[in-house]
């Protein structure tokens, strides 16, 4: 387990599914845990293990320098912030209030604004690797906020996260999560378009579940295109211009041949007839020097 450098107390309010998972490698944390959810027994393994469990929200804010948030949605945020007995009200100048919960990219910076003055910062970290990655210690969080409270956090993340990215400024974890998750499900969408063209098709949807998750851990799925800093076109003195050239023409080689086996089985394919008109711009390479974006 990792450790960080300093013996303050740690909060965290929002016990489910990932939340849990994530406190659970907090407890032996030197400064101590302290923990909060609205469920009592959620927090009873955590006081058997020796886990502070506040009273309230503000409760556990007058003991912790760092607060994490896993709460469901912007409504419960707002409230565990800034609420009749939320953090502000306890908190002390210092302290850095961590929201890991997806919500409006516009929430961590009004709350911010409405803590102005009291020494209190926010950043957004909502997370990414599902409850198995939180029990493992193996998320990636997506931060965004100032340089130094990011840094005063940044310890604290390290025992339930392997990968922690700071995104920018004040919002930037969200807009990221936000993205990565536009990835998840379009990628869920085209899932069950290729199942059923395959369905249709006589394929073994097992056997081919096997073969996508084989092949992704070997060539890093999406993700493996995704090592530029710039969606415009790729000048063609770059070296990747080439590279990614090729991918385009072999993409749009076999996204021609999925539209005339769907044309053939009589399944409707609107994400790859979708995919062939934007691959090209995608992927920096476009066949008339446009952007496409």
């Amino acid at each position: 387990m990792s450790t960080d450098d300093g013996d303050f107390g740690v909060g965290f309010i929002g016990l489910g599914n990932i939340g849990g998972p994530m406190a659970k490698r907090l407890i032996d944390r030197p400064g101590g845990l302290w923990v909060f959810d609205v469920v009592a027994s959620a927090t009873r393994p955590f006081a058997e293990a020796g886990a502070h469990v506040a009273a309230d929200v503000a409760d556990l804010a007058a003991h912790c320098a760092v607060i994490s948030v896993m709460v469901r949605d912007d409504a419960q945020v707002r409230d565990v912030v800034t609420g009749p007995r939320g953090i502000a009200h306890a908190a002390k100048a210092g302290t850095v209030v961590a929201i890991h919960s997806t919500i409006s990219p516009h929430t961590a910076a009004r709350l911010a604004d409405e803590l102005h003055g009291t020494g209190v910062d926010i950043v957004d970290a909502p997370v990414s690797g599902g409850a198995m990655g939180a029990a493992t210690g193996e998320l990636a969080v997506m931060v965004g906020g100032d340089d130094d409270a990011v840094e005063r956090c940044r310890g604290v993340f390290a025992h339930w996260a392997s990968l922690v990215a700071h995104m920018g400024p004040l919002g930037a974890g969200t807009r990221a999560k936000l993205a990565r998750n536009l990835l998840h499900f379009v990628s869920f969408a085209a899932v069950g378009e290729a199942m059923r063209l395959a369905e249709v098709g006589g394929v073994d949807l097992v056997a081919l579940g096997e073969v996508v998750r084989h092949s992704d851990r070997v060539t890093g799925g999406p993700g493996a295109i995704m090592i530029r800093d710039t969606t415009a076109p790729i000048p063609e003195d770059d070296g990747l211009a080439a590279i990614f050239a090729h991918t385009r023409d072999l993409g749009e080689k076999d996204l021609g041949h999925v539209l005339d086996l769907g044309s053939e089985l009589g399944v409707e394919l609107p994400l790859a007839a979708l995919a062939l008109a934007r691959v090209a711009a995608a992927l920096g390479v476009p066949h008339d020097g446009h952007d496409g974006r």
